[in-house]
Order: structure tokens, then sequence, then C-alpha cells
């Protein structure tokens, strides 16, 4: 259900970033003004490191109208994720949900080891932290568009390649994020497609302020 509500995210922690020679790098700032647009479910691998069976959780997207940039926020091994997504990076999702559907209709699916950058790479950014006080890590990371297969059962699939934080202080607070896979029902994917949706988005920031004032702030996240 989609639904309006402002917020700004927590951790005022300062951010920085490592940057990769993607012409489609961008950084991000969760300080910046964000709306609420909706959840949805995918399902991510249990246990650490990428180890176990498949468990679905519920996601958050949130719009950041100044930049025209979405995050999908979750938890993941014990650190909240900001995963952030340009106009381009939506786009891209949007299309390959449709060809991969052509696909599964025609049943073209096979299981491969390159199966889930199939349908190419998006330049995103990436923000995670493991709790309000720790050090919060920044930085440009791909996200492969493909598909997968579990239990004989293909899925829909982003793949988030890991980012590399460089602190500007210390090496002490360097960070490296995980490689995490998300796993989508076709009913899934199209559900987030709806989310990224630039008609919808664009209607859900009507009037909003350009500046900070008067946007709510979420201080119980």
């Amino acid at each position: 259900m989609l639904f309006i509500a402002l917020c700004a995210a927590f951790g005022a922690c300062a951010t920085g970033g490592s940057k990769s020679s993607s012409s489609d790098e961008f950084i991000m700032d969760l300080d910046s003004p964000q709306i609420i647009v909706g959840e949805f479910e995918a399902q991510l691998v249990g246990g650490l490191l990428g180890i176990g069976s498949l468990k679905r959780e519920t996601m958050t997207v949130l719009y950041f109208p100044l930049e025209d940039v979405v995050a999908v926020r979750f938890r993941a091994d014990f650190m909240t994720y900001h995963q952030f997504w340009s106009r381009s990076g939506r786009q891209a999702f949007i299309s390959a949900l449709e060809r991969y559907n052509q696909d599964y209709d025609a049943r073209r699916l096979t299981s491969s080891r390159t199966s889930r950058r199939s349908y190419g790479v998006v330049q995103g950014h990436l923000i995670w932290q493991q709790f309000d006080f720790a050090v919060q890590a920044s930085a440009g990371m791909g996200v492969e568009l493909g598909y997968d297969f579990r239990d004989r059962a293909p899925y829909f699939t982003t793949y988030q390649r890991e980012a590399v934080y460089k602190d500007p202080g210390t090496s002490a607070f360097d960070r490296v994020s995980q490689n995490i896979p998300m796993f989508f029902t076709r009913a899934q994917a199209a559900e987030l497609a709806a989310l990224f949706d630039q008609n919808n988005l664009r209607e859900l920031s009507t009037g909003l302020p350009t500046g900070t004032g008067g946007v709510a702030r979420d201080d119980d996240y």
C-alpha cells in the first residue's frame, strides 16, 4: 500500500565514500529530505555471509525528491542498508523485469553462473551502518540485474556488490559491505517496479518544500 509520509533518516555521523569510474556515479546524504513511498517484500539468504535458505523480508522504499533518487532500506547481517537507485537505475530495473517476464513466459531461463547479471549492471550508492552510533559507511557500488534458481524455481534478482568505504580520518574505520542478492517472485518484483514508477514519485513529491524546513524527522527509527 502506498502512503505519503515525510521523514529524515537516523544517524548524524558524517559520511564519505569511495568513487568508481562509472559516469552514473552519485553520492547521497541521509539528512536530505525524503518521503516514505511504501513497502515491499523480497527474499534474502538467511544466515551470515549469504549461507542458508531464503527468508522473506519486508523492505521500505524512500524517495529523495531533491536528488530524484530512491533508497531501498533493509536489514541484513545485523546491518541497516540504504541501497540507492538513480532514475536511470530504476528504469533499468523496470526494463530488466520486462525482459525477465518475457524470458519466463518463453521458458528461456537457464541456470548458469552468469544469470544474475543477464540484464545488465547499474551504478548505485550504498550507506550502511550497524547501529546509530557506529560508523556510517558510504560508497558507490554496482547492482547486477538478472535471475537465479533456488530449489529448481526461478527468481528475478538484484545482486548488490560490495562497496568499499575509506574513512577520511583513519583507516581503522574503513569498511567493506557484503555482497547481497535479493530474490523476487514476479509479483514481488512488480510491486517494487510500481514503487519505482516515476509518475508515482512525481505525484508524491508535488508541493513539497525545496529545503529542509518543515520536514518531519523519523527520530524513532
